[in-house]
């Protein structure tokens, strides 16, 4: 007979199990981005290889604290502190995930402190940087089409704040120029509704003109995605990561540009002319407020050289005497 009782899910008892069932729950259940789950994926092999190497007992239960300990002190002296603390956090939620599922008792990374790491403050342009990078994307010596797709990739980063991931997701029914809006996926699946301005408003126009014209011979271009390649498939992370690099190259001052400069610029931008924090946390889509602090930093520095070069007693050279009134 059986019984009423539900059986209980058998868990897995091989490492390689436990980490394969801890990244379906990220790529399905989270909806983490495949680029997310890819560096887990490979930060959580490493972890496999080295229990193999070992000779460790192969079950996420028998790792203690000191295995894993070795395992990232194997990475000391040639990789960065940040490196080594993105390896521990993905051990870290391996376990959580683990100890949810009641597959382990306990997490033993739990006490392991992250190596320090000297918090970069985020790269951004001026004012007329952004300027000369957009317009350094309509020159050069690509085809016309080609040349305003690039000017209208730049003007929706740094429009709209937008992640690289985010904007290679961007597909002709999520944007509505008119309105200068555009409906973003984020990470986690989360959408926002993201004001683009004018500047992209405009650039987006004239890229929807010549769009059409971005395909093979034989082929119609994409239907559905917003920014297409040459041949008129959807552009790539690593495709608009290579255009904003060869923008910053043609444009004076800025070199090794990077996507994320544009969503910093946007960000230290609207903080300087009056934005407040809440509201640029709902635009970047940052899910708490302490990221989106890092551009305060940005501006007390920016504000500590304006008074450097600007305040009386900033720029006297000598201190008055205690004694002079």
């Amino acid at each position: 007979m059986q019984t009423s009782a539900k059986r209980k899910t058998q868990a897995p008892r091989d490492l390689a199990k436990q980490i394969d069932s801890f990244l379906e729950y990220l790529a399905h259940e989270r909806r983490y981005a495949e680029s997310t789950v890819r560096t887990y994926r490979r930060d959580l092999a490493m972890l496999l290889d080295y229990a193999e190497q070992q000779k460790w007992p192969l079950d996420a239960g028998a790792l203690n604290e000191s295995h894993l300990r070795n395992f990232l002190a194997s990475f000391f002296g040639d990789c960065e502190p940040r490196t080594i603390a993105k390896k521990l956090a993905a051990i870290r939620s391996l376990f959580r995930f683990l100890v949810r599922r009641r597959w382990v008792q306990k997490n033993p990374a739990t006490s392991i402190r992250p190596p320090k790491t000297n918090k970069a403050l985020p790269r951004f342009l001026t004012v007329d940087q952004a300027f000369r990078v957009a317009d350094a994307a309509a020159e050069g010596p690509l085809p016309s089409a080609l040349r305003i797709r690039d000017q209208a990739i730049v003007e929706v980063l740094y429009g709209g704040g937008l992640r690289v991931s985010e904007l290679a997701g961007l597909t002709r029914e999520s944007v509505n120029v008119p309105a200068g809006t555009a409906l973003v996926l984020g990470k986690g699946g989360k959408q926002r509704l993201v004001p683009l301005g004018g500047g992209a408003q405009r650039a987006l126009e004239r890229y929807l003109e010549v769009r059409p014209t971005l395909r093979s011979k034989n082929k119609a271009p994409h239907p559905s995605a917003m920014f297409l390649g040459r041949w008129g498939s959807p552009l790539t992370v690593r495709q608009v990561q290579n255009i904003i690099r060869r923008c910053g190259e043609r444009a004076e001052g800025v070199r090794d540009l990077h996507p994320h400069a544009l969503r910093h610029t946007c960000a230290t931008h609207l903080l300087d002319a009056g934005a407040d924090l809440r509201s640029i946390q709902e635009l970047l889509g940052h899910s708490s407020l302490s990221t989106t602090q890092r551009y305060t930093h940005v501006t007390v520095d920016r504000l500590s050289e304006v008074y450097d070069r600007a305040h009386p007693l900033a720029r006297a050279k000598t201190r008055r005497d205690p004694g002079e009134t």
